[in-house]
């Protein structure tokens, strides 16, 4: 399910002439039935409500008072969000003759015409209120206080994001409440306003149009997604702009060192500015110091299950699970254990919306045999980036719905999806040029497309806490030699590269500084040209002792990545 919560206005939508039908509820047990949540967004206050619809236990949350009241009818627990009617307010409209005239825990509401006074006594008043208006009524509120609120302090209480409510109304006071909805509809019968600015409208009026959308949630739940509403932006062709949808699994593909971050760096973006949460499983460290995110493990401490559920807990929290403490080999099994517990959680509140899986053939790969167990049937809100697609299990590539190549070899991603995943790969395929990459959905139909990708506003450090602290394999170790091959001592990453170099005798430093080989080391392995340069000045000065240009390049890799202000940008 991608929608977890229905929430719906009470008279004009779920109600006519304030009784709900028993055809009408009996949907509303159905939706129950699924597991979603149920919650009713009304201006009634709530004595009133529970007096005309004795049935409200059926509801998770009531937001009565047009937002103010938040009521739980499972504990009963009532909570206002805004403070008590003024006492002068309603001693003044009630001397000025307004009738009739209600008094709730928040809100204090009459008829037209009455607007007239109210806006005057709340001027002589000096009162800090709105007045908010209903097919006729006419409601006093605190400002800032509306419908919109009331779900969002709703939404708080029950663990879910507005992004996965789907919410009907039909009058003016609706507005605000469904604009904050993940999809919003308007019954037939609402006012023209209400059904200009909704996603959908339903063909049925009131408790029909609310049977209507319940049959569609719950057999066509993903097809209420909508783009660009519910999308983010990957990048434009041709001035046509082209979206992800949450409900996607991606593959984003291409050679080391092509972007592949970058391009998720800058996705993750966009998630934050649309209201999306994620989860980042980096087991190389590319992502620390990542902009909206707290990270979770480091090079020396594996992150838990427990804290990553405790983190994700919390709705606008964004996780970055680092990995750089675990071995290669002991990556798949630290994402089998993890991922069981995020996909229940997922099945229950449809987050983190998207899981972002870096290096995807170390975390999901093809020889496992148990993998499609620790799958779920579907990886939705899902994006898998590797330089090996074909190391991938095969059961997770099935599920890809776009395929994003990067680079050169851009058309051989493609090809090779399609050779793992038994489909025929497209006729036609451009290779992507500069900055472009080669966009793919494989169930469409339609060729690949070349589009000019979004770009990440944040410097992302590249692999800093990898290069660090990490665990580099044995090809991209450095090893100190020496003359004649004296000794073999293998740094596996920066830290220990230093440590060593100190120890080292000044024959064996000297040796590997005439050779090049400390340049040659930090710009292929490391990939870090500009120490790569500084170090090779240090290597060809033949003017430096042993120890000063020891120092100068240690200075160098220590200002570098013990400092993660100045550790080095993709």
């Amino acid at each position: 399910m991608y929608f977890i919560a229905l929430a719906t206005d009470y008279d004009g939508t779920l109600a006519h002439n304030g009784i709900v039908s028993e055809k009408t509820f009996s949907a509303l047990e159905r939706i129950k039935k699924t597991g979603r949540k149920l919650i009713l967004v009304t201006g009634r206050e709530l004595p009133d409500l529970k007096q005309i619809f004795p049935e409200l236990g059926i509801f998770d949350k009531v937001v009565a008072e047009n937002g103010a009241l938040i009521y739980t009818p499972a504990s009963e627990e009532e909570r206002t969000i805004s403070p008590s009617p003024s006492p002068d307010l309603v001693a003044r409209l009630k001397k000025r003759g307004v009738k009739p005239l209600s008094v709730g825990r928040s809100i204090v509401a009459t008829w037209e015409p009455h607007q007239v006074t109210v806006l005057d006594v709340i001027k002589k008043l000096g009162l800090e209120l709105e007045i908010i208006f209903n097919k006729g009524a006419v409601m006093i509120l605190p400002s800032g206080i509306n419908k919109a609120a009331g779900l969002a302090a709703a939404l708080q209480d029950l663990r879910l994001s507005p992004r996965n409510v789907v919410g009907i109304g039909d009058a003016e006071n609706d507005h605000a409440f469904l604009r904050a909805c993940g999809c919003s509809v308007a019954v037939d019968n609402a006012l023209p306003a209400v059904k200009d600015t909704a996603d959908l409208v339903t063909r049925g009026a009131r408790g029909k149009g609310v049977e209507e959308l319940i049959g569609k949630l719950i057999k066509h739940d993903r097809e209420l997604v909508r783009e660009p509403r519910d999308g983010i932006l990957l990048g434009t062709t041709a001035g046509k702009e082209t979206y992800l949808s949450p409900t996607d699994t991606v593959l984003i593909a291409g050679s080391s060192g092509i972007g592949k971050s970058t391009l998720a760096t800058a996705l993750t973006e966009r998630f934050v500015e649309t209201g999306f949460q994620f989860c980042i499983f980096d087991p190389e460290g590319d992502y620390d110091g990542l902009q909206g995110a707290v990270r979770l493990g480091d090079g020396s401490s594996v992150p838990t299950k427990e804290q990553l559920l405790d983190l994700i807990e919390k709705v606008d929290t964004n996780v970055v699970v680092n990995g750089l403490s675990l071995r290669v080999n002991e990556r798949p099994d630290f994402f089998a254990d993890l991922l069981p517990g995020l996909g229940n959680f997922r099945y229950r509140t449809a987050r983190p919306h998207f899981l972002v899986i870096d290096e995807a053939h170390h975390l999901l790969p093809k020889r496992r045999d148990d993998t499609r167990a620790v799958l779920s049937l579907e990886l939705p809100g899902t994006i898998l980036i590797t330089v090996h697609p074909e190391a991938i299990s095969t059961d997770a590539l099935r599920l890809v719905t776009a395929v994003i190549a990067l680079g050169p070899k851009a058309k051989s991603v493609i090809k090779t999806f399609c050779q793992e995943t038994g489909m025929e790969a497209p006729r036609e395929m451009s290779s992507p040029k500069g900055e472009r990459v080669l966009f793919w959905r494989p169930h469409a139909n339609k060729k690949p497309a070349t589009i000019k990708a979004i770009e990440p506003r944040q410097s992302l450090k590249r692999h800093s806490r990898k290069y660090a602290e990490g665990q580099l394999d044995e090809a991209g170790s450095f090893y100190f030699k020496g003359p004649d091959n004296a000794m073999n001592l293998r740094a596996h990453n920066l830290m220990i590269f230093a440590q060593m170099a100190e120890g080292i005798d000044d024959k064996t430093w000297e040796h590997h500084l005439r050779s090049g080989d400390y340049s040659e080391w930090f710009r292929h392995q490391i990939r870090d040209k500009e120490l790569a340069r500084e170090t090779a000045a240090a290597e060809k000065d033949k003017t430096l002792s042993a120890q000063e240009s020891r120092q100068l390049v240690l200075d160098a890799v220590r200002r570098r990545y013990t400092a993660p202000a100045t550790a080095p940008t993709e």
